[in-house]
């Protein structure tokens, strides 16, 4: 039977991946108090046993303040550690990597979920003040949020540390820092968002500078075998903003860190956005990424069809494929993909094997 690129391992530092696909990170707002629940166990494990090679986690808040709501997963205490540990035994188990994506939603924190319409909550409501580069507000109408001070920032980075260390006690082995989607992190890169006067602002030295000491504090505190991922927004698709020449340089600097792996989104940080969203829109800056700077990467977005996905391996245009809303469609789009390109088998589990073609 011939190779398919798509289903062949690849490798990152001391961990192998079974195949190329990767499951994107998608909260899933289901959490109280930060705590991992069946619902969580079920979303992720089935995704494990629908044959993905690497399953990661929902954004994961560092810190209470740092949840996007009231529900999401955190890893700011050592109780979440055990709920996540049942998680991250079942997905090793079934084949795949256990991943999770540690987060700071900054200025966008403290919403309602959305199917509750995504509002900004208030302390009243629930809420709580938010923190961000710059006392710009992510949408007009919204409360200022507060410009963070030294100290703060100090705080978020050991915030993050200590997340790392978490992680490693819960069974995870791949870490991807979150900054993209105009949270915490791509606040401080973007200059719509990161409007400072002092050494962490202006300049794309300065605005680089936090998230490359969060980077490098999560970088010392994971294990030097395992592999640390950063996924960026490649642009923030608004005249003046973040974009791509900016993004390859963060990356370079990334890769000189330590990181293995720039997974390659875009947007989020602006209602001025204008994405021009197409099957694959996002895989030139993946490619791009990947051949100026000499680091993986991974093409995420719009990404549906198996000869779709095979092709970007195929044609060296990323090193890994991520799946999001099509794995919410297909658990098992990786076991159909499998027969459709005509690879092996063996992913079906023995469970599964009478309904097998």
């Amino acid at each position: 039977m011939p190779e398919v690129p798509l289903f062949t391992p690849f490798q990152l530092r001391d961990v192998t991946f079974r195949n190329r696909i990767v499951m994107s990170p998608m909260c899933q707002y289901s959490a109280v108090d930060g705590m991992a629940n069946e619902w969580h166990l079920i979303h992720l494990g089935s995704r494990a046993v629908g044959g993905a090679g690497l399953i990661i986690q929902e954004a994961t808040a560092v810190e209470a303040r740092g949840r996007i709501s009231p529900y999401d997963l955190g890893i700011w205490d050592d109780r979440h550690i055990e709920p996540l540990a049942k998680i991250t035994r079942f997905i090793e188990d079934h084949g795949a990597v256990p991943g999770i994506q540690l987060a700071h939603a900054g200025r966008k924190a403290s919403t309602a979920r959305p199917w509750e319409d995504r509002r900004t909550l208030l302390p009243g409501e629930g809420g709580w003040p938010v923190i961000a580069p710059s006392p710009i507000p992510f949408k007009p109408d919204d409360p200022a949020p507060l410009a963070m001070t030294k100290k703060e920032m100090d705080e978020v980075i050991e915030a993050f540390r200590k997340g790392a260390e978490r992680a490693l006690a819960a069974g995870f082995r791949v870490i991807e820092l979150h900054a993209a989607h105009g949270y915490l992190l791509h606040e401080f890169l973007s200059p719509l968002s990161n409007q400072r006067d002092d050494e962490y602002g202006g300049s794309l030295e300065n605005r680089m500078r936090f998230p490359l000491e969060v980077a490098k504090a999560v970088r010392d505190a994971w294990p030097e075998k395992y592999p640390l991922f950063v996924r960026v927004s490649a642009t923030d698709w608004v005249e003046g903003g973040w974009d791509v020449d900016q993004t390859v340089v963060f990356a370079s600097k990334l890769k000189e860190i330590g990181v293995d792996l720039i997974d390659c989104s875009s947007g989020g940080n602006s209602l001025e956005q204008k994405i021009p969203a197409v099957p694959g829109y996002q895989v030139p800056f993946a490619e791009r990424i990947r051949q100026e700077c000499g680091i993986a990467t991974g093409a995420v977005g719009l990404i549906t069809e198996p000869e779709q996905a095979n092709q970007l391996i195929v044609n060296e245009k990323a090193d890994l494929v991520f799946l999001g809303r099509e794995l919410l469609r297909n658990p098992y789009w990786p076991l159909h993909a499998a027969l459709q390109l005509g690879a092996e088998k063996e992913l079906w589990p023995p469970q599964y094997w009478r309904a097998k073609p």
